[in-house]
């Protein structure tokens, strides 16, 4: 590795809010980050020692930018990959590895390694196209998820009659069973180049109900222990079949009946982590800046109680963001606030974060409840 005296070049694909926080963490550690956005007014714009604008998925963009830095790392799973797997020939280390951003980039693909690997899951079949839900496996109601290119709750849908199959996307997907689960939970794993594997305390996440972001995150859970266990060796396992060198995120259903079941990955920091920055000796920022360098890996332990509150653009505002109530919440002990540096609001759009800590897990989320109430993104 080069030193840390700033000739240490670190590339990242994706200039959003996971970007911006990884470089002002990156700060701590003199490293000399450079940014690949399509936006040229990307979050990480005016944060990184250099920043280009130009196409994630052009294999010829991402390839030359490869080729201006020691180590390449992403913040979002859609770029080229053929360009990353050329870049490791060529002796660019790229962390997460190219071969397991192509899995994570087919939910298809997630699936088969789960199923591979005795990892449990909820039932699902693939299918190509919307004409095989005519004949369904699957008992109503079940989800439908496209295989490639949905995030934050895009590309998912849910099947309830057979008049719901019209509106259904006419494209590769994987319809799985609708789970009744009493919890959505996650484990963020880190492993090092060395092999050695950390993981966060489990969290414990509610999700808004029209937009399909997390609205709460409570760490840690206070779920019982065999469960968190549960969650935990799984995180554990995923990571060393993978072999994944940096963040991963491991986001589980707790059943009704007590069983632990994956959902999906996110090979990255994740939104699942953002409340370890206060919450956790070590953020997950740094964890992934350890591991992608192979350093020894932080302690995750949590400082105390931490609940993350989403900001996200109210609905019918378009525009340049205003943000209403930044006073009054910031007179409240033990709030602490994100934004993210995007100019423009949307509806639903991930504007920024609150994270509230305290040592009385019910006081947390109390003042958590207030800060949602309280501040709005607008226009």
């Amino acid at each position: 590795m080069r030193s840390f005296y700033g000739d240490l070049k670190i590339g990242i694909l994706g200039g959003g809010q996971l970007g911006r926080m990884l470089i002002q963490e990156a700060v701590n550690f003199n490293i000399n980050v450079s940014v690949l956005d399509p936006d040229a007014d990307a979050p990480c714009k005016n944060l990184c020692e250099r920043f280009v604008s130009g196409s994630l998925s052009d294999f010829q963009t991402v390839y030359s930018f490869g080729k201006t830095v020691d180590l390449l790392t992403i913040e979002i799973e859609k770029v080229n990959v053929d360009a990353l797997e050329q870049l490791e020939k060529e002796g660019i280390q790229v962390f997460p590895q190219s071969r397991i951003i192509r899995l994570i980039q087919d939910k298809g693909l997630q699936k088969e390694f789960f199923k591979q690997n005795d990892i449990p899951t909820a039932t699902y079949h693939l299918i190509s196209s919307k004409k095989e839900l005519n004949n369904s496996p699957l008992a109503y109601p079940y989800v439908q998820k496209l295989r490639r290119d949905g995030y934050d709750g895009r590309g998912v849908y849910k099947l309830q009659t057979d008049a719901d199959i019209i509106n259904s996307f006419d494209a590769p997907s994987i319809i799985e069973e609708l789970i009744d689960f009493e919890k959505e939970i996650a484990v963020i794993v880190a492993r090092n180049l060395s092999g050695e594997i950390k993981t966060f305390p489990c969290v414990e996440m509610d999700f808004h109900a029209h937009a399909n972001l997390v609205e709460f995150l409570v760490s840690p859970s206070i779920l019982p222990a065999e469960i968190q266990q549960t969650a935990d060796k799984l995180a554990v396992k995923i990571a060393e079949k993978l072999g994944i060198v940096g963040l991963l995120a491991v986001e589980m259903f707790l059943t009704k009946d007590g069983k632990v079941l994956v959902n999906e990955l996110a090979p990255r920091p994740h939104n699942s982590g953002h409340q370890s920055i206060e919450g956790n000796r070590t953020s997950q920022f740094a964890q992934h800046l350890r591991a992608i360098l192979d350093l020894p890996l932080g302690d995750t332990s949590c400082n105390c109680y931490s609940v993350l509150v989403n900001l996200l653009g109210e609905k019918g505002c378009v525009g340049l963001a205003e943000y209403e109530g930044l006073n009054e919440i910031l007179k409240i002990e033990g709030v602490y606030v994100h934004l993210y540096g995007k100019k423009i609001t949307k509806p639903f759009r991930k504007m920024g974060h609150v994270t509230v800590v305290d040592e009385d897990r019910e006081q947390a989320i109390e003042k958590a409840k207030l800060v949602k109430e309280v501040i709005k993104v607008k226009i």
